[in-house]
């Protein structure tokens, strides 16, 4: 890595963490004591707690460590992830902003390799790190490596590099930081991606790193930057992964739409050309209608369901 710069302070925080959350107190809890037992000056960092609505007592969760640390809680009625993070950095006094799960663990050093990250090189746009698996229950024999890291978890080496090629290795948004000022060049996280309510549509963050990458900005990825982040046992079924990868095509649709604009026409014409690219794959075909326990073949389903998605997202699945 590059000799760390100075890097220059203009009052108030460095660092403002932002933690989006929606009836999940408990788990709350652990996510932001994790942040405030960090080795780290006190007037160097800020947390932002936003309460997407919550019934819960999220509030008082954030009030009880309200002598330990700077942390305020904000309320935003929208449900939507993006929504809930574009409401938490627009907020932010601090010249980085750092997302956080409220079911993640933020291991030690933690800001501190943040802070370093950011003084590495100034082309910097998006530092990013390991997250590993708290698992809730044994991790199933079927769930191949291809296919783990739709469970949000990152660990692209001991090393840290910059990510050239996203659709190889990415960084996601339980564990990222971002420059205020860069956020708000290219307007946040789009509205159209990430959960809302019930449904499994993602990759905000990475439409947000492309986003930066075709402004000549980098991704850093620092392993240093360790968080862990909870597994629930609801996940751990073939079910739950069929969805997410059928919703992971359609994310990929709406990211489509976003870049692309094409015309109606022109959506309808390039489901069809998918469409005849699965029914003419026996391979694909058979991966899609035939169960199986196999690591490697449920895979092989996962990824055939991304083309089912993309097909459905540019017909409209995802309203857009």
């Amino acid at each position: 890595m590059a000799q760390t710069i100075q890097i220059p302070r203009d009052g108030g925080p460095l660092i403002s963490v932002i933690v989006c959350t929606r009836n999940r107190a408990e788990l709350l809890t652990q996510a932001v004591a994790s942040v405030v037992g960090q080795e780290f000056p006190r007037d160097d960092y800020e947390i932002l707690v936003v309460d997407n609505g919550s019934t819960d007592h999220t509030p008082e969760v954030v009030t009880q460590f309200q002598c330990r640390a700077d942390i305020r809680c904000l309320r935003e009625e929208r449900v939507g992830l993006c929504i809930a993070r574009n409401t938490g950095w627009r907020a932010a006094s601090g010249r980085y902003v750092v997302f956080f799960d409220d079911d993640a663990i933020a291991l030690p050093g933690w800001l501190a390799a943040i802070r370093e990250g950011f003084g590495t090189a100034p082309e910097i746009g998006v530092i990013g790190g390991r997250v590993y698996p708290i698992w809730g229950g044994p991790r199933p024999s079927w769930l191949a490596d291809a296919i783990a890291g739709s469970l949000t978890i990152v660990d692209w080496g001991p090393s840290g590099k910059f990510i050239d090629d996203i659709r190889r290795e990415w960084l996601v948004g339980a564990n990222l930081a971002v420059p205020k000022a860069l956020l708000a060049e290219v307007g946040g996280f789009h509205p159209w991606l990430d959960r809302v309510g019930n449904n499994l549509l993602s990759s905000g963050d990475v439409f947000l790193q492309k986003e930066l990458m075709r402004r000549g900005y980098r991704c850093l990825y620092l392993p240093a930057m360790a968080v862990q982040h909870l597994v629930p046992a609801s996940r751990l079924n073939q079910q739950w992964f069929v969805r997410r990868f059928y919703w992971q095509g359609v994310s990929d649709a709406v990211m489509h739409l976003i870049e692309k604009k094409p015309s109606p026409p022109a959506r309808v014409r390039l489901a069809l050309a998918r469409s005849a690219a699965v029914l003419c794959s026996p391979r694909r075909m058979a991966s899609l209608l035939l169960p199986t326990g196999r690591p490697d073949a449920f895979a092989a389903k996962c990824f055939a369901l991304i083309d089912l998605g993309f097909i459905s997202g540019l017909l409209g699945a995802a309203r857009h």
